[in-house]
């Protein structure tokens, strides 16, 4: 069997209460493997993000196991949360989230920074180097435009090594360029790094990148696809349109975002 680098084993996330409870993850169980991408994808609703929240340790399932990077994260306490955030979880977000005071290079090093840690400038050249950030690093993040605010984000994510990248909808404000500049920055860094990633998308082009795509339905996993191509998820994602599923909890998942210093 294959290194697993994340697991969840039974997960269930539930909100609301009553009449309005929503079950957003109803027993998933799936396995990510060390060293590849990839893609979670669904209609809106189908527990995607809920299911990344809860992987990254954003969002505490309602019951059920995580693991990342051989930690159980359900048995952590808030600041060992915190420390297994910083330390071991690299994160993409659509909105950059990036720190706007403080220039690009002080948003990549800000994790490693806050950890009490000295960067490996090595390892940050090689990193700025790929991501064609070199001239950009005392701009604002008011000074670049959104595709080179989500390049120093993918740097910040990885510029501490982490054992897992989670990305968020990394190309929703982008544009195809943009897109496929991250997107092709995030495959190398698989390919390249031995880097783990797991990306919540709706866009079938992105998940193409990925090494294996996992179709999520009404809080539970209903298919996996390896090798995707754009047309062959497309074509799972009309399916899923066809049969109308999750039609009445389309604005169920509530979207977090997480500053980058916490990471």
């Amino acid at each position: 069997m294959a290194d697993t680098v994340a697991s969840a084993r039974e997960l269930v996330k539930i909100y609301g209460k009553g009449e309005a409870q929503v079950n957003a993850l109803d027993g998933v169980s799936v396995d990510f493997e060390r060293g590849r991408f990839t893609a979670i994808m669904g209609p809106s609703g189908s527990g995607k993000s809920t299911l990344m929240h809860c992987l990254a340790a954003l969002d505490r399932p309602t019951s059920g196991q995580v693991i990342v990077d051989n930690v159980d994260v359900s048995t952590l306490k808030d600041r060992a949360l915190t420390k297994l955030r910083r330390d071991r979880v690299g994160f993409v977000f659509q909105a950059f989230n990036l720190v706007p005071t403080l220039t690009a290079s002080e948003n990549i090093t800000l994790p490693v920074d806050i950890a009490g840690r000295k960067v490996d400038r090595e390892w940050f050249d090689l990193v700025i180097g790929i991501l064609g950030l070199g001239d950009r690093l005392s701009h604002k993040p008011n000074e670049l435009s959104g595709g080179q605010q989500q390049r120093v984000a993918c740097a910040r994510a990885l510029v501490s090594r982490p054992a897992i990248v989670f990305a968020d909808e990394p190309t929703g404000n982008l544009d195809s360029r943009s897109a496929a500049e991250v997107l092709g920055f995030l495959r190398r860094s698989v390919d390249e790094f031995g880097q783990s990633v797991v990306m919540v998308t709706h866009d079938p082009s992105a998940a193409s990148y990925a090494d294996r795509v996992i179709f999520l339905a009404d809080g539970h996993v209903v298919e996996e696809m390896a090798d995707p191509t754009t047309e062959a998820v497309l074509d799972r994602m009309k399916s899923f349109d066809s049969h109308g599923r999750h039609a009445s909890t389309d604005t169920v998942e509530p979207t977090k975002t997480l500053v980058g210093g916490d990471a």
